[in-house]
């Protein structure tokens, strides 16, 4: 049973080539699409031998040629783009003009998406993450017009491509729902029309299935190819998937088969994990194990591993690996399946198998480049002996893949075939392959999500059963309409887009890596290694302990990162952020660095509505769920005005009116108004002082006569703060709809009991001991290096009471008369009014909050002057101090001040609140510019 290494080759040069004709590609004419591919490949071959262009930050590690094979320009490279300008020229040239007069302008896109995973096209190839390309088709459509530029610089599988060219021509259940929202919030009809996409990531793995995720190659034509080079490769190779059937003289077909760790009895028994002597009904682990020898009960935990010791071919030496055994077979005979145990001809048939070595390429580099220690997800139990990519694959599917990856090579559309065959070959053609239960039956789970663990119980498949299950799958995303050279792909770290002009790109989407969540260039490079081209790791923008990459170096990254889409982003335009990560710290991260690169946050969202509130996202240790960021770039004018106005109120007031211009007007959802948390006054101030302190420009003005200016200049409705115009259209369509829908506070420290207490109090003024049950109750949570404060403490510095003397406080007063017939029409010295409204609290109009301020902020400054003198690290104390603190010292310079006490307070705190930590970044900043 040899393998025939010529006919399948043979066989696949007698498929029918693409049809020929000519092709305009950067406006030159070409005879077919071969040559012009051909032409660009002796171009992109030639820039390869410039050492400047080799030193473009994230090119991947890889020979010229396999790079140049991987390459399909200038559309797709698996190194930097050089034509991204080009493109982006060309694209110009043809977008429809504009109507005299034109002016950009877009809102946020202030719904909350709900598009699940499960699409199709999504479904097509495993990839580590995934926005939805239909969620994305709906953020796009907002900020863009047919013919403009939308970049990804962490495109991953290029979802953000598809959704560009989905644009045009959408599914039709897709295109109704979102006619259906814009006509429910009022809004013209989008325009439809293809938008053009550069898509840039770190991995060649993530460029390359960019590249076919957005290939227009039609369904048909890839069907029939797959179909041709999978029933060629299995005439070959057929013969090692057959197995023989109990008490028949004739074959059947090897579907899948189980292996089984095998542990030790402390009697030396060997003991299988796997229990074969079950019946099918409850066939499963073993989870109480006895030794079938002495009847001990064996803990898999405690238990040692059986080991095997066996010539490798590939690293000319022995190696030692935990044991599995093949405990079980599934296996068809026509329409008719059976398990059997193995069998003399199966042990035979594997062993003849294992003789054999590929005869075409299989990988076998070192695991991470380094074989035993290769990464964050090494595990030294479950990897024992895997030091080599080869050691993922049973022999008998590595000699499969080796000849199917040849074989997509020599096809006729080789990118398309080659992203079938990494479409199975790690998720669910590796040992990786984990084994589950539902409804009592063996449950094929495939690779465990995200992690390169090899299960205690495995399964084999059959690569040819794999491979044509995936056939109509993949064929899903090849019935998408796509047009070549709408979409471009370029391998490169996002930290260095040197090949795209600046302010040359209409709109941002980018789902980019978080923290440590996933270890991307890890995963990828299996799949990177069949393609023999591999993630350069040094600009992997990751959290690692392998990689020496804390937060620090994480911010470092995306700071460099945003600070090149700032760059390349046209003034007035947005960006979008995707964000999911549970870890408080790297949120502040994301924020900071949007901040330091330039960038102002608008709006935030939660991609799946019903999990959580704004305010769950952004509490410390509780991001729960997908948020998308909505961020802008400011428009030149007001950044040419700032500079002239910088530290002055006008500058201040100028920052606001343009930032409220770019927020959502109006929100609702089940007939509620959703309070739009940016327009509250707290995040105003909070969004000015970024906005200056990230530009180095002292605060002209505190929070007390922040608050005022903004009841002098701006509109004020349900605790939110409007232009004229934006307010008349709020009045009119705030109409339509109940009620409020107040957001949910959590308290965890002083400064969310303040926005608490406001909540409480503006909606009813009320005694101490009506709010101090409450306010217990609400505390629960307070962070333990918080020092707790007394409720009284919280009111007399920033409420006021109501002593009775005096007339009845508007405030007050507006309260009791609504909600009190008899309190109605009474002056407001009333004596009955005057007993029913004593000693409650009440929000201090923003006009005679001053002096409350002044003496809040003078406690605190006092409590501040003891940290700075205190020697060893703070455990427990003010929160509020230290960031008054911190901003006094900004505003004096004295950034030695800011640092020396940040050293004093835990890591944690200072990464978890964004203020401390932009006054930090800042004082660091200016200490190393003196």
């Amino acid at each position: 049973m040899k393998m025939k290494e010529n006919s399948l080759f043979d066989s696949l040069l007698e498929e029918p080539q693409k049809p020929s004709g000519p092709v305009t590609c950067l406006g030159m004419t070409f005879e077919n699409d071969e040559a012009r591919r051909a032409h660009f490949t002796e171009e992109l071959r030639k820039k390869m031998q410039d050492p400047e262009f080799r030193k473009i930050e994230g090119f991947p590690i890889g020979s010229d040629e396999d790079i140049l094979n991987l390459s399909d320009p200038p559309y797709y490279t698996a190194c930097p783009n050089p034509w991204i300008a080009d493109f982006i020229a060309d694209w110009e040239a043809q977008k429809p003009e504009q109507p005299d007069g034109y002016h950009y302008h877009r809102e946020p896109f202030a719904a909350d998406v709900s598009e699940g995973k499960q699409d199709p096209v999504c479904m097509a190839h495993t990839y580590h993450t995934k926005v939805p390309y239909r969620a994305i088709v709906r953020y796009i459509l907002n900020y863009t017009s047919p013919g403009d530029v939308v970049l990804d610089c962490f495109a991953g599988t290029g979802m953000t491509g598809v959704a560009a060219q989905a644009c045009s021509e959408p599914p039709s259940d897709l295109k109704r729902a979102i006619e259906d929202y814009w006509r429910e919030t009022g809004r013209e009809q989008p325009s439809w029309g293809t938008r053009h996409a550069i898509m840039v990531d770190l991995s060649p793995f993530a460029t390359f299935l960019q590249r076919n995720f957005n290939s227009s190659l039609s369904s048909r034509t890839f069907q029939k190819c797959a179909e041709r080079l999978l029933n060629e490769t299995e005439k070959n190779l057929g013969w090692m998937y057959e197995t023989d059937i109990p008490g028949g003289k004739s074959k059947g077909s090897f579907e899948y088969g189980l292996w089984s760790d095998v542990v030790f009895c402390e009697c030396g028994e060997e003991v299988l994990l796997w229990n074969p002597a079950l019946d099918e009904g409850s066939q499963g682990f073993n989870a109480e194990m006895k030794c079938p020898k002495c009847g001990r009960e064996i803990k898999k935990t405690a238990s040692g591993r059986a080991h095997t010791t066996y010539w490798d071919d590939e690293l000319k030496t022995s190696i030692k690996q935990n044991r599995q055994d093949l405990v079980l077979i599934q296996a068809r005979v026509g329409n008719k399946t059976f398990s059997k145990h193995p069998s003399k001809f199966d042990r035979e048939l594997m062993s003849r198998i294992n003789s054999l070595k590929p005869t075409s390429f299989s990988p076998s580099a070192p695991m991470m480049f380094n074989g035993e220690r290769w990464g964050d997800m090494f595990r030294a139990g479950i990897h024992f002996g895997i030091t080599h990519v080869h050691h993922f694959w049973t022999k008998r599917n590595l000699i499969a893949l080796s000849e199917l990856f040849a074989a997509a090579q020599k096809s006729s559309y080789p990118h398309e075939m080659a992203f079938l065959c990494t479409s199975f070959a790690v998720k669910t053609g590796s040992r990786m392959h984990n084994v589950g239960f539902k409804g009592g039956k063996i449950n094929l789970a495939g690779q465990t999500y995200n992690t390169l663990q090899f299960p205690s119980v495995s399964a084999e498949r059959n690569i040819f059963v794999l491979a044509k299950g995936k056939v109509k799958d993949i064929s899903n995303v090849f019935e998408l309409k796509k047009q070549p050279g709408r979409t471009i792909s370029s391998t490169q770290s996002g930290t260095n887009l040197q090949h795209i002009p600046s302010g040359s790109v209409d709109y941002i989407f980018i789902d980019p890596p978080f923290g440590d969540n996933i270890i991307y260039s890890e995963l990828s490079f299996l799949y990177e290694a069949w393609l023999k081209v591999f993630t350069k790791q040094d600009y992997e923008a990751i959290i690692s302990g392998k990689q020496s990459k804390g937060l620090n170096e994480y911010k470092d990254l995306m700071t460099r990162s945003f600070g090149e889409l700032f760059r390349v982003l046209k003034p007035g335009r947005w960006i979008t952020i995707a964000f999911h990560n549970s870890k408080n710290a790297v949120w502040n991260v994301i924020q900071e660095s949007l901040g330091i690169a330039g960038f102002v946050i608008a709006d935030v969202r939660i991609l799946d509505k019903g999990q959580g509130t704004y305010k769950q996202m952004t509490t410390a240790g509780a991001v729960k769920q997908d948020l998308v960021i909505s961020a802008y770039r400011p428009n030149g004018g007001l950044e040419d005005r700032f500079e002239l106005e910088a530290g002055t109120e006008d500058g201040v007031w100028d920052f606001i009116r343009t930032h409220l211009g770019q927020l959502p007007v109006f929100v609702s959802k089940d007939s509620q108004v959703e309070v739009i948390a940016e327009r509250q006054n707290y995040l105003l101030f909070d969004r000015m002082v970024a906005f200056h302190v990230q530009r180095g420009v002292a605060v002209p003005l505190s929070a007390s006569d922040f608050y005022s200016g903004l009841d002098q200049r701006f509109s004020l409705r349900d605790g939110m703060y409007f232009l004229p115009d934006q307010a008349a259209m709020y009045d009119k369509k705030r109409m339509t709809v109940k009620e409020v829908l107040q957001l949910q506070l959590f308290v965890i420290d002083e400064s969310s009991a303040i926005q608490w207490l406001k909540q409480q109090l503006i909606r009813k003024p009320q005694s101490f001991q009506d709010l101090h049950p409450l306010f217990l109750k609400e505390t629960a949570g307070w962070s333990k290096s918080e020092v707790p404060l007394e409720l009284l403490t919280l009111l007399e510095q920033n409420f006021l009471r109501y002593d009775g003397k005096g007339p009845v406080p508007e405030q007050i007063h507006a309260y009791l008369s609504t909600n009190w017939k008899e309190l109605r029409n009474l002056p407001k010295d009333d004596p009955t009014l005057v007993t029913k409204a004593r000693d409650r609290w009440y929000v201090p109009d923003p006009n005679k909050a001053g002096d409350l301020e002044k003496l809040r902020e003078k406690a605190l400054l006092k409590e501040f002057e003891e940290y700075k003198e205190v020697k060893k690290k703070l455990k427990v104390f003010r929160l509020e101090a230290v960031r008054a603190g911190f901003k006094k010292a900004w505003q004096e310079r004295d950034y030695a001040v800011i640092v020396a006490v940040a050293d004093k307070i835990p890591n944690n705190v200072l990464e978890e609140d964004p203020k401390l930590l932009m006054w930090y970044d800042q004082a660091v900043t200016r200490m190393g510019g003196e």
